[in-house]
């Protein structure tokens, strides 16, 4: 396997030890790097920029570029006390793990869930931000950025805010969301007290523009708690409170299926389909109530990220923990036939080194057929083939990411480069500029008489070229085409 760490002219790889709070409940700390390894990079421009290394290796399969060059990485970093991330917050890289954008959230808003979905006709990217919980969930909004960096809308749940595990955007200018309520309940069935607490987990569609909500589900209304594979622990003096309720369900996927959706409940090991236009639920694939025989091999267990392909297929994350029932996580591609009852696999894609991830998690077929998995509570995403052929594996130097994707992105920030001058060097940057192939450094008596001092490439964050003394200093940012983006003077940057 071949191994290409990202490097850039001027970044230093630091650690870093922001006291950031976890917010996965079951994450270890396996993966926690030793106090003197370096985790983050360091901008001479940007101090306040701290997203993590990332070691890239490519597989003989993959060869030296089994990535399209033009594909980006999104990424939600976060969990510095388990994993030791050294920022909190949304960070795009590209195939070779360098950034790209960095948007860092301090160490009390957590960040999740950052992809390219499309409202009302345009790209956008969409995150949730908020406050999380122990037992892994979470309450906040959902943000709405245009190819700027701007925020052009937010979107959240009503009463128990938008918890963080997942927000698809819909043509109809909706979101799918997911809350967990909290209710009283008799628990004393289960070993709990009577006068018990639960948290539900409840589907709901909401206008993005509005903020009104135009369809719920509630599993409760469906699916009994003896459904659930987790069970409450008498043992625990508090479980099944109002301090620690009891959480059967665990929803933490709702997509698109037709008029219908998919969802996915971690709790059930179960997915279920929905009627849109009813509200009736259609099926139960997997669990205790499966409608369908579980082929050999087709059995999943705390899985996440439910998603129908174009083919017919449905394909999801399949954790296998916790606690561990296999022994290792999987993307997985079943072939659901209703009319026959059955669930086969029709593919699996199983990591390079027996990893198991506790919890979180995501799997994406592209356009191309390849098929792009996040591996959540481990540090790692890595690219396969349609066959189930590893091309590709990254690990992040620090931090974890709920979900990864692969995707195409366009950025034009609002906010100018960055141009800093320092020992004789000039160095630049421009955060989320995606359309920058060169930067020109000039200088001179003044802007219009300035001349070249040298043309770089814009293959890392921040680039830097030696400059003499000169009155007027400044970088010109170059598309493909020679065009000028942008320009970077000291002290045009708020």
């Amino acid at each position: 396997m071949r191994h290409r760490g990202a490097r850039t002219r001027v970044l230093v790889a630091i650690g870093l030890a922001l006291a950031l709070a976890s917010c996965t409940q079951d994450s270890g700390d396996d993966d926690k790097p030793a106090s003197d390894e370096p985790v983050a990079w360091e901008f001479v421009g940007r101090p306040d920029l701290t997203p993590p290394l990332i070691d890239v290796t490519t597989t003989d399969a993959g060869g030296e570029d089994p990535m399209p060059a033009d594909a980006l990485v999104l990424l939600g970093v976060k969990d510095q006390r388990e994993k030791g991330a050294p920022m909190n917050g949304p960070v795009i890289v590209d195939a070779a793990g360098n950034p790209v954008w960095v948007a860092p959230q301090g160490d009390t808003r957590w960040t999740y869930d950052l992809r390219v979905q499309q409202y009302r006709g345009e790209p956008v990217l969409t995150w949730w931000r908020g406050d999380t919980f122990e037992y892994g969930y979470g309450e906040g909004e959902f943000v709405v950025m245009d190819q700027s960096y701007r925020e052009i809308a937010t979107v959240t749940t009503p009463e128990t805010h938008a918890d963080f595990h997942d927000a698809t955007l819909t043509d109809r200018g909706t979101a799918l969301l997911i809350s967990y309520p909290e209710l009283p309940r008799d628990l004393s069935d289960m070993g709990g007290p009577v006068d018990g607490y639960l948290r539900n987990s409840v589907v709901h569609e909401v206008d993005v523009a509005t903020g009104e909500v135009v369809f719920e589900w509630d599993m409760l209304d469906d699916i009994p708690i003896s459904d659930s594979e987790s069970p409450l622990d008498p043992e625990e003096e508090e479980s099944g409170t109002v301090e620690a309720p009891y959480d059967p369900f665990h929803i933490n996927s709702v997509t698109e299926d037709g008029d219908a959706y998919l969802v996915s409940a971690r709790n059930t090991h179960a997915v279920y389909r929905v009627d849109r236009r009813t509200g009736e639920l259609d099926w139960i694939l997997g669990g205790k109530s499966s409608d369908f025989e579980m082929g050999d091999g087709a059995y999943f267990a705390w899985q996440h990220d439910a998603e129908r392909q174009d083919d017919g297929t449905i394909t999801l994350f399949d954790n296998q923990a916790a606690p561990p029932i296999g022994d290792e996580s999987r993307g997985l591609t079943l072939d659901v036939d209703q009319q026959a009852g059955t669930a086969t696999v029709v593919r699996e894609f199983l990591p390079p080194d027996g990893r198991l991830s506790d919890s979180q998690g995501n799997m994406e077929v592209r356009d191309d057929g390849t098929v792009f998995i996040g591996w959540g509570s481990n540090p790692f995403y890595s690219l396969y083939d349609s066959e189930g052929e590893l091309l590709m594996d990254a690990k992040l130097a620090g931090g974890i990411s709920y979900r990864a994707y692969l995707d195409r992105w366009v950025g034009r920030p609002s906010e100018p480069p960055r141009f800093v001058l320092s020992d004789g060097s000039a160095y630049v940057s421009w955060n989320g500029a995606t359309e920058v192939a060169s930067w020109r450094f000039l200088a001179g008596y003044d802007e219009q008489s300035a001349e070249e001092v040298a043309t770089v490439d814009a293959d890392a964050f921040e680039v830097s070229a030696e400059m003499p003394d000169a009155l007027y200093v400044g970088a010109q940012a170059l598309d493909a085409d020679g065009k000028v983006l942008g320009t970077a003077e000291p002290g045009s940057w708020p």
